[in-house]
């Protein structure tokens, strides 16, 4: 994997071109607990996939007011774990393009 971002609070983000990891740096101060906080899906339609989560119990998304730019629309799983949708990707290494990155 590689580091192709690391913002100023020292969280860091790598990603091999298919899977992309962020470490962020969890603050000791306030309700948050430490471990896993969320995931996040690169997908093509985010209406489409809003669509199909309501059945299986998940709320609508909502747009993601934050100052990172990695995902559009967050919402949370039926075991209320949190989860990012974008339409733009991540960021990073994208992977190769023919037979071997299906790209």
């Amino acid at each position: 994997m590689e580091l192709f971002h690391r913002d100023p609070e020292g969280s860091c983000f790598l990603s091999d071109g298919h899977l992309s990891l962020a470490l962020i740096k969890h603050r000791l101060d306030g309700d948050t607990p430490v471990g896993m906080n969320h995931f996040g899906f690169h997908i093509t339609d985010t209406a489409a996939t809003s669509e199909t989560l309501a059945p299986a119990g998940t709320p609508k998304p909502a747009d993601r007011f934050t100052d990172r730019p990695f995902a559009e629309y967050r919402a949370m799983d039926p075991e209320g774990t949190w989860f990012d949708l974008s339409e733009h990707g991540f960021g990073g290494p994208r992977p190769p393009s023919g037979p071997a990155g299906r790209g």
